[in-house]
């Protein structure tokens, strides 16, 4: 969770100065529009997600009684949909306000957190569901469709 932290303080603190914009100004109206796509769509996705997972979800990994292997909702395109969203997110705030370098650093560390973080708590869920969970595994992606 650190880690996803610290890339969210590096998008926000390496700012870009106003008369240095990250696209051409034929662009920046357009890469704006997206950002607001982006953030919403994000933002979205986490909700419905949080609400697909119900009692089941909590800031850490853990599991508790009658814990079931979610696979409806978001859960059937990506196996972590709130990590997706935070990362939309992160993406949609370097585009309106970081430098290059900024969104860039902040990118980088976001995935080696949330890579981190998946295997952590994949190993948390397949030693709760075994083949279910290896079979879910198998069929659909960790973050982003068609990457990982």
């Amino acid at each position: 969770m650190a880690l996803q932290a610290i890339a969210y303080a590096a998008v926000w603190a390496v700012h870009r100065h106003p008369a240095a914009p990250l696209f051409t100004p034929v662009l920046t109206p357009f890469v704006g529009i997206l950002a607001v796509l982006l953030a919403a769509s994000s933002v979205c996705l986490v909700l419905v997600s949080v609400r697909t997972l119900g009692r089941q979800w909590a800031i850490a990994a853990r599991l508790i009684e009658g814990h079931q292997l979610i696979t409806a909702g978001p859960y059937r395109f990506v196996r972590n949909p709130i990590y997706t969203g935070m990362f939309g997110m992160l993406i949609a705030s370097g585009l309106v306000a970081s430098h290059w370098l900024g969104l860039l650093l902040g990118s980088v560390l976001f995935l080696l957190g949330t890579v981190w973080r998946v295997r952590l708590e994949e190993q948390l869920l397949r030693t709760k569901f075994g083949t279910q969970f290896d079979h879910y595994r198998a069929n659909v992606p960790a973050l982003i469709p068609g990457v990982w």
